[in-house]
């Protein structure tokens, strides 16, 4: 299966890469997300270690039951070869309606299919007030037309 933009990247693909994360990450649908990743992809996310579509795909569903209301913007960090970096933030709520700002980085690498076969991520959660949510599109992808996270200031 490939999965364009295929490596090497440049400027364009990374950004179509990256936004192609960002909107299958809104979808919050686990199955959808997975098929991203190679049949053995090794992912770090915080302090969870996983390997395989099938563990990805479990992590993703038990993410998307606690936080409610997920909505996350991409930016491109940097590129090279197979290589992309991206800075995010995403907007979200738990079960006692407090909503949480989460930071991170990830470090991504693809095989030559353009799947992803390894995932370095590094987040933190912040807690944040209703008044202070700046992602208010409706679920799924976010539009075109929304500010970026530098936009945002953030």
């Amino acid at each position: 299966m490939s999965r364009p933009p295929l490596p090497p990247f440049d400027l364009d693909s990374a950004m179509r890469k990256a936004r192609m994360a960002e909107d299958a990450w809104n979808s919050r649908d686990p199955a959808r997300v997975a098929l991203a990743y190679t049949v053995d992809s090794r992912w770090r996310n915080r302090t969870e270690f996983l390997q395989g579509r099938p563990a990805i795909e479990a992590f993703l569903t038990r993410k998307w039951r606690r936080e409610l209301d997920y909505r996350l913007i991409k930016e491109i960090w940097g590129f090279r070869l197979n290589r992309i970096a991206v800075r995010f933030a995403y907007e979200w709520r738990d079960a006692e309606n407090r909503w949480f700002r989460a930071y991170g980085n990830e470090n991504w690498e693809f095989d030559a299919d353009g799947l992803m076969r390894l995932r370095i991520a590094s987040i933190n959660d912040a807690p944040i007030g209703q008044e202070d949510r700046l992602f208010h599109w409706p679920l799924g992808p976010r539009p075109s037309d929304h500010p970026s996270l530098s936009d945002l200031g953030l």
